[in-house]
């Protein structure tokens, strides 16, 4: 599993549930906000708009919060902000890649607290181009494996043409491309099987193996990336074993 997907399992752990629900909802209507001005309010033509009101609804934000942003982006209603996207490519520590994706309202403030955040974890900003190479951008669709048999799913999924079905933590992780993960979706949906979660990511072709001590570091800094309102995603292609990803969630 990716750093970032592993990062995920435990990063509600690392602040307090309403802080880390207001973060989560700022980034939430961001993305809501530009996905809705690149590619129009409907959802039904707009994978990404799609994407971005599922991911809002799972998180339980407000209906009308959803509408709100999505008018924003249409320009039915005056955001008080013009918002853009910024990709930052860096490395951490161990020389793990980092590809950190922003939206921000103003590019100076953020790319100086990216910078500085980096610095201060014994990471450093990279070129463009330099890190990018490594992912992929892939859809996971993650499937209880003790409800459904593994024939089922994969004969479902390749139906939809996914791309693989892996079988990881007791679960199917089904990898399909951006362009095919809202279709599968929707077939699994339509067979009555239930999604435990899923997302649009980027995963890395190679990983890099990490011991406890070089987990902490790495994982404090992208608790420390993921508080900056303007970052929505990192993704790295670290590798931390399970048992060290535990011991460091139970400390937590």
């Amino acid at each position: 599993m990716s750093g970032h997907s592993k990062w995920a399992k435990i990063k509600r752990k690392k602040a307090s549930a309403d802080a880390a629900r207001g973060r989560l909802f700022t980034k939430l209507i961001r993305e809501i906000t530009v996905a809705a001005r690149q590619g129009g309010g409907d959802p039904n033509a707009n994978p990404r708009l799609r994407t971005a009101i599922e991911e809002a609804r799972a998180a339980n934000m407000p209906n009308e919060n959803i509408e709100r942003a999505i008018k924003r982006g249409t320009g039915q209603l005056d955001g008080g902000q013009t918002l853009e996207e910024v990709i930052y490519e860096g490395y951490g520590p161990n020389g793990v890649a980092l590809l950190i994706e922003a939206v921000t309202d103003n590019r100076n403030r953020t790319t100086s607290e990216i910078k500085h955040i980096l610095s201060r974890h014994n990471g450093s900003l990279g070129t463009q181009g330099s890190v990018a190479w490594q992912f992929q951008t892939r859809g996971i669709i993650t499937i209880d494996a003790h409800k459904y048999d593994e024939d089922t799913i994969l004969s479902l999924a390749l139906d939809g043409g996914a791309l693989d079905v892996k079988t990881e933590d007791e679960n199917y992780q089904v990898i399909t491309t951006p362009e095919t993960f809202h279709k599968i979706k929707d077939i699994f949906k339509n067979n009555n099987i239930e999604i435990l979660s899923s997302e649009i990511t980027k995963i890395p072709q190679n990983t890099i193996p990490l011991n406890e001590k070089d987990a902490e570091k790495v994982l404090k800094l992208f608790e420390a990336l993921d508080e900056l309102d303007d970052v929505q995603h990192v993704y790295s292609n670290f590798d931390i074993p399970d048992e060290i990803m535990e011991k460091i969630s139970n400390q937590s």
